[in-house]
């Protein structure tokens, strides 16, 4: 994300004719970093037992499916000759002779006779890939870094650590696909996680000037991209990834919910009844089991404190309730491990989650969020999160969200740039209020905003707004931004400057961007082309940009683009492919939370 915006990367700029000098990186010290940093270094030390730990898991696994491949020893002189069933699949994939030749490389691959014989070999050669990125890159810990290479290289630990789990449960997962019992849906949004990881860990040393830390990191990354880009063609081809052009189809009927009440209704079948309840629950019912409150009248003061009280990889809701009050505190996370946890506030602008964070604070923009969430099945109800950071220091995220199954319900989202950061995994906005300028819906979660009010905002002279920049890397990722049944509005002050300031859809952040808009309301404010280059033509042939029966003053696509990804969907069968029922339904998630959702189109 830099100040100038050229090309694929998302540098950290504005939507400016005129841009601001990039920060000087080199008259940063490099002297040691503070005191504070000795407990993530010490955690990159447990990371590096975890990995250890992976890479036996991971062997362990792929014992279990080599016994499921008929077993053969590999004739003297023929080794570096590829199977008939290694050649077919890799010819399938981007990147064929990186295939081979990894595949080659790995035990038991000639083994497999069969596509979804090598699915198992692999995803299970890629994460020991990741796993030895993650050990190598964990032993750089102790250099000294000047901090923006210092947040670039933390957030890399972090993401590959996330991904090396990611892997993990697509490898239990390929061999369960084969008996029926996972979601082939499942597979595929982890697998398109890692691959999102990795991307943002690359992109958090655009820019850097530092040479030893970038580099070595750069060693240790190399071909992993491409090492999943070649798991997600092989699934996909399998015909376990059922998709359409990257869009899961399967569940392709519109699904009923619930039992019938207006509840029921409102959420789809993720949740399960009792946190559909919760989620309508008024806040004077709910049980809480850890109560922040600033004045020391519950559980906690902090909400750090709350996250740090909650368990670990729970399989129980861990319920924590947010008194009415402003929360500022630094690195407000909710991690990987933190698995089912609910935050319930005393409703928008009542309970509110702030922080001021920016790339000015020399940090990547992944680690400026106010709030960030990874652990599965997070929830939050009734919450304010707000950047207030301000549009002069750019990319200043308020929420980002990483957690697979994640429901975001009656909140407010508030910043300039890069407000929501809707990272990875899949994702559901019901009811939500979500206000910025440049890109301030981006990332590459599978996700759907529904009955959302998303409201542009007065941006910096000579910014442009564009409301989304969805960074799809690679085609076989079930990724994209849905819009369904919202509002595109403008902030007063924006409807002030009388069209001066021109608003805009989106712009493809990366080769593959996905996003529509369906049956929802466009203000005025939105310019007739509807949607903006981000640098010439990059990526107009291989995006998808679609409109469905929208309707407002700004609905009007008689003078939109006409770029060759750019459709106007008259199908109702390819709209439905991008509703809750079939974008993100995967393994019949979201009922279970509770949250209100439109299964299919009808409103």
């Amino acid at each position: 994300m830099g100040y100038e915006r050229l090309g694929p990367s998302k540098p950290s700029g504005s939507v400016a004719t005129i841009t601001a000098p990039s920060p000087n990186l080199s008259q940063v010290p490099t002297t040691s970093q503070p005191d504070n940093t000795s407990p993530r270094r010490k955690k990159l030390l447990v990371s590096s037992l975890v990995v250890a730990f992976a890479l036996i898991l991971a062997a362990a696994i792929f014992a279990g499916v080599r016994s499921q491949v008929k077993s053969s020893q590999q004739v003297p002189g023929l080794a570096r000759k590829p199977s008939q069933a290694i050649s077919k699949a890799c010819a399938l994939t981007r990147f064929p002779e990186l295939c081979v030749d990894s595949l080659m490389d790995f035990p038991g691959s000639l083994a497999a006779s069969s596509p979804r014989d090598l699915i198992h070999v692999t995803v299970n050669m890629t994460l020991h890939h990741f796993s030895q990125a993650l050990y190598s890159s964990s032993s750089f810990s102790f250099l000294d870094m000047p901090p923006r290479v210092r947040s670039a290289y933390e957030s890399c630990v972090e993401l590959l650590d996330d991904s090396v789990d990611a892997l993990s449960r697509a490898l239990s997962s390929v061999v369960s696909v084969s008996g029926g019992q996972t979601k082939p849906q499942d597979v595929m949004t982890w697998l398109s996680s890692a691959l999102t990881n990795h991307d943002t860990c690359t992109e958090g040393f655009d820019g850097v000037g530092d040479g030893g830390v970038k580099d070595q990191m750069t060693d240790a990354l190399k071909n992993l991209s491409e090492l999943v880009s070649n798991c997600l063609a092989i699934f996909a081809a399998s015909g376990d990834g059922d998709d359409f052009a990257g869009v899961p189809i399967q569940n392709r009927r519109l699904l009923e919910v619930g039992g019938g009440g207006d509840k029921d209704k409102k959420f789809p079948r993720w949740t399960k009844r009792r946190e559909r309840e919760l989620l309508e629950m008024p806040v004077s019912q709910i049980q809480a089991d850890i109560i922040v409150s600033k004045d020391g009248n519950g559980t906690c003061k902090t909400i750090a404190e709350a996250i740090k009280k909650a368990p670990q990889r729970s399989t129980r809701r861990t319920i924590i309730y947010v008194k009415a009050g402003r929360y500022e505190e630094k690195n407000l996370k909710v991690g990987r491990k933190k698995i089912n946890l609910m935050f319930v506030g005393d409703g928008k602008g009542k309970t509110v989650i702030s922080g001021g964070k920016s790339i000015f604070d020399n940090i990547t923009t992944f680690h400026t969020a106010s709030f960030a969430a990874t652990g599965a099945g997070f929830i939050a109800r009734d919450i304010t999160f707000q950047n207030w950071a301000g549009p002069e220091k750019h990319q200043a995220v308020a929420l980002r969200v990483g957690a697979d199954h994640a429901v975001i319900y009656r909140c407010s989202i508030i910043g300039y740039q890069d407000t929501l950061y809707v990272h990875s995994n899949r994702q559901f906005f019901r009811e939500c209020d979500i206000y910025g300028t440049v890109d301030f819906i981006f990332g590459n979660a599978a996700v759907v905003l529904q009955n959302c009010s998303i409201y542009a905002r007065k941006p910096m002279a000579l910014q442009k707004n564009t409301i989304t920049a969805q960074n799809r890397k690679d085609p076989n990722q079930n990724t994209g931004i849905s819009i369904h049944a919202s509002r595109v509005l403008a902030t007063p002050d924006l409807q002030a400057t009388n069209g001066t300031t021109q608003t805009y859809l989106g712009r493809p952040w990366k080769l593959y961007s996905r996003t529509v808009y369906m049956l929802s309301y466009i203000g005025n404010h939105v310019h007739t082309r509807g949607w903006l280059e981000w640098n010439t033509t990059f990526a107009l042939d291989t995006l998808y940009y679609g409109e469905y029966l929208n309707t407002g003053p700004g609905s009007n696509i008689s003078q939109r683009v006409n770029w060759p990804g750019y459709r106007v969907i008259n199908s109702t069968a390819e709209a439905n492919r991008f509703t809750v029922s079939e974008f993100i339904y995967g393994s019949s998630w979201l009922p279970s939370t509770g949250v209100s959702f439109l299964a299919g189109l009808n409103l």
